[in-house]
């Protein structure tokens, strides 16, 4: 039966808003050789996410830092960049953007309960909520899950709530660490940590902004030209001013634009999906940036995978590849879900790039079905099971 957190014992929670308190804790953290990180933040009304809080815990001890009360998160940072400590934190990119945003360097190395949760037998993308009743069979009050967490005062209800998730991940993170590594599967995570420590993932890119498009395969090689510029004047924008770059121009309006190419403003005021507001803020610079798309060679798409129609031999080796996945999965006390889907099974058939090939999942699965893929294992069915063995 799962407990609620005011059921269990549980480190007192430090509130800090002053310096000397904020160099005290971080100090004792400093001893330790691990912490849960964990942030609240808004992004609303911003291109870059607004700091508002930052949680953090080690065994016994757990503080929320206030960043809107203190003029410097130093000691702070010589924590998240100290090398020998490893910063736990359950779906980890957000924080981690908003750290490099803060800082131009990104906390490594770092341990994500979330990308770890697979190996358990837990699902993807598991939610920590999920995560923390999974692990410790506790729930948590989410009544606060809407908080405006730049207003202040916060309430005890509000500061509670958001040390709850650095409070719990101290407390599953040494049993984690504890399961992974009795199964031999510790090590397995640190190709699944290491693209999230990269600073490159968490920088803007205004000249790849254009790729988080839809419909641009609709476009003509003109138009796709047109709307690679307008994506990428308008990811400047939004970075200059810090809006979302949907105040500044939404992409259904991008699309438009593209496709019809106006002249003059004029032009541009046909266009239905772009709002008076816009145009008479950007007008001309949006006639600037279509003549600059017009001139310009577009890039090209991603190629995206355009199957012919499925073969019935596919199908039917996807099947047994299925059967084996399952066993497989099932070997190894894990979701099979969480190891591939059909569509990967069908890259594997095809000799398409495939996450079965990749980390630890290869290591578990990928060989396995390579060898059954390729006739190096024979199956069987004794006393209604499958058995696949090597070929002699």
């Amino acid at each position: 039966m799962s407990t609620s957190p005011s059921e269990r014992g549980s480190p007192a929670i430090e509130y800090i808003d002053d310096p000397v308190a904020l160099e005290a804790f971080c100090d004792l953290v400093l001893t330790h050789d691990w912490v849960a990180v964990d942030t609240e933040f808004l992004r609303e009304k911003t291109y870059f996410p607004k700091l508002c809080l930052i949680q953090v815990g080690v065994p016994g001890r757990c503080a929320c830092i206030d960043p809107l009360a203190l003029d410097s998160l130093q000691p702070f940072f010589a924590v998240l960049f100290d090398p020998t400590i490893t910063k736990v934190m359950h779906a980890c990119s957000q924080d981690q953007e908003i750290f490099v945003h803060l800082t131009s360097q990104v906390p490594r190395p770092v341990f994500d309960t979330q990308l770890a949760a697979p190996l358990l037998g837990l699902p993807e993308q598991m939610g920590y909520a999920n995560f923390v009743r999974e692990i410790l069979g506790v729930s948590l009050d989410k009544a606060q899950s809407r908080t405006d967490w730049s207003r202040r005062p916060l309430s005890a209800a509000q500061i509670n709530y958001a040390a709850d998730d650095v409070r719990y991940l101290c407390q599953a993170f040494p049993l984690v660490r504890e399961r992974l590594d009795a199964q031999g599967r510790l090590d397995w995570l640190e190709a699944e940590f290491e693209p999230y420590e990269q600073l490159a993932r968490y920088q803007p890119d205004p000249a790849g902004a254009w790729q988080r498009l839809r419909g641009l395969e609709k476009l003509r090689p003109r138009a796709l030209g047109v709307a690679q510029q307008l994506a990428q004047w308008r990811e400047r924008q939004a970075i200059a001013k810090d809006l979302p770059r949907n105040w500044v121009l939404k992409d259904e309006a991008i699309v438009d634009i593209a496709r019809l190419a106006p002249e003059t403003t004029a032009d541009l005021a046909n266009i239905r999906s772009l709002p008076a507001r816009t145009l008479e803020r950007y007008g001309e610079s949006l006639i600037e940036q279509i003549r600059l798309g017009l001139a310009s060679e577009p890039q090209p798409l991603k190629a995206r995978a355009r199957r012919a129609k499925t073969e019935t031999a596919e199908e039917a080796l996807a099947d047994l590849l299925q059967a084996q996945l399952r066993l497989l999965a099932a070997a190894h006390d894990i979701n099979s879900a969480a190891l591939g889907a059909r569509k990967d099974l069908l890259a594997l058939i095809r000799e398409e790039p495939t996450p079965l090939l990749k980390g630890w999942r290869r290591k578990i699965a990928g060989d396995e079905l390579l060898a059954l893929r390729d006739g190096h294992r024979r199956i069987q069915v004794r006393r209604r099971k499958i058995e696949i063995e090597p070929t002699s």
